[in-house]
């Protein structure tokens, strides 16, 4: 079916960033899967390029357009490009409504120029060792000192984490007050007693840097409260939406890309005489993977309409992040047994999509958790 979610801009838009990837990110992969991170360079070269921030205002040097469909250009095409380790994804879809709607004209003024070019990577630190897709459990604490916030805390699975220049930090600011103590703070990477722990070793999206982060006696000022003290846990309810959205929208490019690869290697693998292809079990699997992948991408384009219009809701945004991802990994799954023995093979793009995709079921909240929100919304 005819996707009919983008405009002539937008794919003007996936020329310039199919053009990028294919040119400063590909190259480099196996570069920087070995070295566990991707350049800083490349980060540098993605702003002055304008892949960064689209919908920051101009006058920061954004792109001045608030329209989510940009960041799904770019997310496809890297997924499209088997590119999972550069974090733009985590920088554009994820912080840039953080920094957008919450911070200061004086704190945008700070941040989102480097934001924008390039020159500052961010995280967001919610993840901690004994808090996950449960938010409310977090025990990082940042307490007030006249002037300042006084952080203390461990943050894991952070993404972004070894390169980042600026963390968004999730901290009870008030230990009694429940999900009403929870407050978001920015936190510098050059601040005395901020470390970083390990980059983390993971089974896929090897040049991804996700990393342990340590806030020991951090000082921040009082002016890096990113919004309102104790409204940090309705910030993270409005925005996990657009986060599950990107992810869903990965799973979707990533099992579109699965399906393509897999037939190719169809076409031209032969047994008994004849390409693979040729036999109806073969062709049975991947009739419905196509279905699959189809019906994942009409509901992945139907949320992404809905959240233009501001209107997608979040057990919408659950279903879609659960349903998809699931998909993609029954999807890449089913694929790589269709290559035989070359499926287990990493010289094959097969089995790093295996690997890659993976996390997308536990990230960003896990498939269980998903079900949960969306369970408890329902008239039962």
């Amino acid at each position: 079916m005819r996707r009919e979610l983008f405009e002539a801009e937008h794919e003007a838009f996936r020329e310039t960033c199919r053009t990028f990837v294919a040119k400063e990110l590909v190259p480099h992969q196996q570069e920087w899967e070995a070295a566990g991170v991707v350049s800083k360079d490349a980060w540098r070269k993605a702003g002055a390029q304008g892949l960064l921030g689209t919908a920051v205002e101009e006058r920061f040097g954004g792109g001045g357009i608030d329209d989510f469909r940009f960041n799904i250009v770019l997310d496809e095409e890297l997924i499209a490009a088997g590119v999972t380790g550069f974090g733009a994804p985590v920088h554009n879809d994820i912080n840039v409504p953080y920094l957008n709607k919450l911070a200061t004209e004086e704190q945008k003024s700070r941040w989102l120029p480097g934001f924008c070019s390039g020159e500052t990577v961010t995280a967001i630190a919610m993840t901690e060792p004994e808090a996950g897709s449960d938010l409310q459990g977090i025990r990082t604490t940042a307490t007030r000192d006249g002037d300042e916030f006084v952080i203390n805390g461990q943050k894991t699975f952070i993404s972004n984490g070894i390169n980042a220049d600026l963390v968004i930090v999730v901290a009870r600011t008030d230990p009694d007050a429940g999900h009403e103590g929870i407050s978001l703070l920015v936190v510098e990477s050059d601040r005395p007693g901020f470390q970083r722990g390990r980059n983390l070793e993971k089974i896929g999206q090897k040049s991804q840097d996700t990393a342990e982060l340590f806030f020991n006696d951090v000082r921040v000022p009082a002016t890096n409260l990113l919004g309102e003290e104790g409204q940090g846990f309705i910030y993270l309810m409005q925005n996990l939406p657009q986060e599950r959205l990107s992810i869903a929208v990965a799973s979707a490019a990533g099992a579109a890309k699965a399906l393509e690869m897999t037939k190719e290697y169809c076409r031209e693998r032969t047994a008994f005489g004849r390409p693979i292809g040729k036999f109806q079990n073969t062709r049975f699997e991947l009739a419905e993977i196509a279905t699959e992948v189809e019906i994942g991408q009409v509901f992945v384009d139907r949320c992404v309409r809905e959240h233009l219009k501001g209107e997608l809701s979040i057990e919408n945004a659950a279903m879609a992040k659960w349903w998809v991802t699931e998909m993609n990994k029954r999807v890449v799954d089913r694929c790589l047994q269709l290559h035989g023995g070359y499926g287990y093979m990493l010289e094959y793009p097969i089995a790093k999509a295996f690997l890659d995709t993976r996390v997308q079921t536990i990230y960003g909240g896990t498939t269980e958790i998903m079900k949960e929100i969306v369970g408890r919304q329902l008239d039962i």
